[in-house]
């Protein structure tokens, strides 16, 4: 049941809303639908296709919950799916029932909402993160995020956003704030904000599927073509970030020759015509700074000077606290640990950054390479406090126990 709610959750509430009509009312039928296969799974056993069965079970909820409103009596023949019933095994394949994610992305996207509603509103439906962890996303308190989440609702079912993907004429004005959603997607599978696993591999493949979507819809679009880059560049180095106890693996420390070459060949490619857009995009600078490191033979040979070089056009051009910490670290490794921990101090003042457990954990390190072990210590503490990933927090204890 975990398994079927990593990998199908988005898949099943994505082709309930076109159904129910409404996001609220989709999100209950899918989760009757999961309540019920609790108990009828346990019964009669695991469907061939759980994906279909669980879909299939959503919508007749759904349409259940239609036919008990007297206004939709009369359009119900005319809803898709009004047939539907579900069984044991649907018999359906998952080719059968429309992927309707993008559908969904777009709809959370709509210009009508605030750009911060955007991405977490889809990072709630489409991904299944619980609030909590999208508020981690933001660096927000978590009721903070439970009313953002739950305005932009209402602002879809109050404005009447239609659910589909937006004609020619207002689709490229939409791609960047959909090109955040499955950044971060990516991102929240790419070091999972809390549990027990450094990565959570279904959100991390679900953002990589979603930026390959997102090219075959839009292929040439430079920008999508620059997070695809930067995705396939990232994921190639997965491998090789954990050791054999799911124990954290520093870039500095990593094997190498674990690192996806194919992924690495694709993604420079990408990255190429992603940088004939003038200016370039984000997500073209930072899969240009992830290149930097895929294409070094070793981190001694890493050419921190032109990571801080891309870095300084990234604050320009796009200024947050998280990329101009992204900078001190880079001006660390390139000038040296003085002048990165004095760029890092100065962003202690940074209210976004007050729970932002990489501050105090790149502080730790530099003080380590300053030789201040007493101070490095007390950073790294403050780091385990603030970090909701356990494997990030073991590692962080290892350092703390070698200090």
């Amino acid at each position: 049941m975990a398994d079927a709610h990593r990998r199908e959750w988005a898949f099943v509430l994505a082709a309930t809303v076109r159904v129910a009509g409404d996001i609220d009312a989709a999100e209950e039928a899918v989760q009757d639908a999961y309540a019920n296969a609790l108990s009828t799974w346990d019964r009669d056993g695991i469907p061939r296709n759980p994906g279909a069965w669980l879909t299939v079970t959503a919508r007749r909820r759904a349409l259940d919950a239609l036919r008990r409103k007297a206004a939709a009596a009369r359009a119900l023949q005319k809803l898709p799916g009004a047939g539907e019933r579900p069984g044991s095994d649907t018999g359906l394949d998952e080719s059968e029932i429309p992927d309707d994610r993008l559908r969904l992305i777009f709809t959370c996207c709509h210009p009508a909402l605030a750009p911060e509603s955007r991405v977490a509103l889809t990072l709630r439906l489409l991904c299944g993160l619980s609030t909590a962890d999208v508020a981690r996303s933001f660096l927000v308190p978590e009721p903070t995020m439970a009313a953002r989440i739950t305005r932009a609702k209402k602002k879809i079912a109050a404005a009447k956003i239609p659910y589909r993907e937006p004609p020619g004429a207002e689709l490229h004005h939409r791609v960047d704030a959909v090109l955040s959603v499955v950044y971060l997607v990516y991102t929240a599978g790419h070091t999972a904000p809390s549990g027990e696993d450094l990565m959570r591999r279904d959100l991390a493949q679900r953002g990589l599927e979603l930026a390959r979507m997102l090219r075959a819809l839009l292929p040439g679009d430079r920008d999508v073509a620059g997070l695809l880059a930067l995705v396939l560049l990232t994921e190639a180095r997965s491998a090789a970030r954990t050791d054999e106890g799911n124990g954290l693996i520093l870039l500095e420390n990593q094997d190498r020759s674990r690192w996806d070459r194919q992924a690495i060949t694709e993604g420079v490619e990408l990255l190429r015509l992603a940088l004939t857009a003038r200016p370039p995009g984000r997500f073209a600078i930072l899969a240009a700074i992830a290149a930097v490191h895929d294409e070094s033979p070793s981190w001694q040979d890493t050419d921190w000077w032109e990571i801080l070089g891309l870095y300084d056009v990234l604050v320009e051009r796009w200024p947050s606290p998280v990329v101009s910490l992204n900078r001190a670290i880079a001006l660390g490794f390139a000038a040296g640990a003085a002048e990165g921990l004095a760029e890092l101090d100065a962003l202690g003042a940074e209210p976004q950054l007050a729970r932002y457990p990489y501050l105090a954990a790149a502080r730790g390190d530099f003080l380590v390479r300053l030789g201040r072990r007493r101070e490095a210590r007390a950073a790294f503490e403050e780091a385990v406090i603030l970090t909701g990933n356990d494997a990030e927090r073991r590692y962080l204890q290892q350092l703390m126990d070698r200090l």
